[in-house]
């Protein structure tokens, strides 16, 4: 196996090799001169070294070169090597080069000296961002079969390496193929087995009958990522034996995502879909998701932390079960209700079937659930609701500015008379302020109302009502009916009232609330 993915990137490696070979020298003849005088001797030196006297500049690269293909015959890894070489000429008769092999010699000596890092050819398995290297073709495609095998029990999909097609470079990658010299026969026999031991006889005999047409187990099983394999050269301390590799590859290590709600989602089973915690998803989500009770919708994409592996495993199952079930929600929709308004019709009641399913899963984690075939044995009824359409009104602060003198709950009373739990709120605002309706309503009462001194009370649509009191003039009749905002009074001290100001309250069901909750 390994010397057959060898030779698929042979030839190209080869001239990649020697191509980077002949860049691993640093060689400098910039005091090299150009020119050799009669009588001239030039001194080489290599890293400052002395190497040899020669009496031609020419000469020296085919000497560098000699000394090159001694380290690199001796050497069966890329070798860097770090070589400076200059010159010195000068004019001396009585001084003779010496001879080619000599400066050779010297060159090589140099060289070895001066080896500074000896890398491996490996092959580097690249997943996304993530990279391993492992020293032969013959380890990387076990790497691959050990991540797969724990998904792939039965041994019915091999994994291959293959060149490729979408990339210049000379690339490997993975191809995986269920086998084909396996009997037909012989696989569904060997599934069905599995699958009776995890029935009951009922459902084999329900097999039998219903469902014999189809091929339980996994029916399609590929890597979750696109994988690379790349021959290259690395530091010996960067290369990782099977093992390691194989734990790298496969370990589970936790990592952010983003997920889309589906229908059915909450955040326990979203939790439980992506292996971790509901105060997880709180913690990476506090912008969109204050509290446990925040409400998700079907479309909506939260951060979640998920264990996974470098290397995802993705396959389909087609799997058969029995179960209860019910149906989707029925809703009737109502335009003359609030959309917080809704009775239920007819109940539910659960139903019975069974099923074929193939169930998509990525490692234990599952995706999707298509349901291919289905025996209703017990048909449900679905709930139905009808429910409201029409938008809840609003509710708008009934003054502009104002200083906020008294909020709503217990309190010391400011003068006699005064209660000492305070049934709304209270904004100092002068004499004649305009007071707007807070909701659109029906105006229920206009006029002087005792300790609330003149006060307006409008009944709403949702069933809340408002009062604004201490008035000192009232723009509305009882009966009325007036929009949000519209002019309705203007602020005052009357009744009971340490001073200027408009005393403001929602009742919900007859009771008074804060209304620092309602107001928008």
């Amino acid at each position: 196996m390994g010397s057959r993915y060898e030779r698929i990137i042979k030839y190209k490696h080869v001239m990649t090799m020697i191509a980077v070979a002949m860049l691993s020298f640093i060689v400098d003849f910039g005091a090299v001169s150009k020119a050799t005088d009669a009588g001239s001797q030039i001194t080489v030196f290599v890293n400052g070294n002395a190497v040899g006297v020669v009496s031609d500049t020419a000469d020296i690269e085919g000497m560098i070169r000699e000394a090159r293909k001694r380290i690199a015959r001796e050497n069966n890894e890329l070798v860097l090597i770090n070589c400076d070489i200059r010159t010195n000429a000068r004019t001396d008769v009585f001084t003779k080069p010496d001879d080619d092999q000599t400066v050779i010699n010297n060159i090589y000596k140099v060289f070895n000296e001066n080896i500074f890092k000896t890398k491996e050819p490996v092959y580097e398995v690249k997943i996304n961002e993530f990279t391993v290297n492992v020293r032969t073709a013959e380890e990387v495609h076990q790497l691959l079969i050990r991540a797969k095998s724990e998904y792939d029990e039965k041994n019915e999909y091999k994994v291959d390496l293959v060149l490729d097609p979408t990339r210049e470079l000379n690339v490997l990658t993975t191809s995986v193929t269920r086998l084909s010299d396996i009997d037909e026969e012989e696989v569904s026999g060997v599934i069905r087995a599995g699958v009776a031991r995890k029935v009951t006889n009922m459902f084999e005999e329900a097999l039998k009958q219903d469902v014999s047409r189809f091929h339980f187990g996994v029916m399609d099983l590929d890597f979750g990522e696109n994988v690379e394999v790349v021959k290259t050269y690395v530091d010996p301390s960067k290369i990782s034996t099977l093992e390691e590799a194989v734990n790298l590859v496969t370990k589970e290590q936790e990592k952010s995502k983003i997920y889309e709600v589906v229908a059915g989602d909450s955040l326990s089973v979203i939790a439980q879909k992506n292996n971790t915690t509901i105060d997880n998803i709180l913690a990476l989500n506090k912008d969109i998701l204050p509290s446990a009770k925040a409400t998700i919708r079907v479309g909506d994409e939260i951060k979640v932390n998920a264990a996974e592996p470098e290397l995802s495993v993705v396959r389909t199952e087609e799997v058969y079960y029995e179960e209860n079930y019910n149906k989707s929600i029925e809703y009737i929709d109502n335009d003359e209700w609030f959309t917080n308004e809704s009775k239920v019709l007819v109940e539910p009641i659960e139903g019975f079937r069974k099923v074929v399913a193939d169930i998509t899963y990525r490692n234990n984690s599952e995706e999707s659930r298509d349901i291919i075939y289905e025996d209703v044995v017990v048909e449900a009824v679905a709930k139905v609701v009808e429910r409201g359409t029409k938008p809840l009104p609003t509710y708008l602060k009934p003054i502009s500015g104002g200083r906020l003198s008294s909020g709503f709950g217990r309190r010391t009373a400011p003068k006699k008379g005064a209660s000492t739990f305070h049934k709304g709120v209270d904004w100092a605002v002068p004499v004649g302020t305009a007071v707007g309706a807070s909701s659109g309503g029906t105006v229920i009462r206009a006029g002087w109302g005792s300790g609330y001194g003149y006060v307006v009370m409008i009944q709403h649509a949702d069933g809340k009502q408002t009062r604004y009191g201490h008035l000192s003039k009232i723009l509305v009749k009882s009966g009325q009916t007036v929009k949000q905002g519209q002019k309705i009074a203007l602020s005052g001290n009357t009744g009971v009232s340490t001073g200027p100001h408009l005393h403001f309250e929602i009742l919900v069901n007859g009771v008074q609330v804060n209304p620092m909750k309602y107001l928008n």
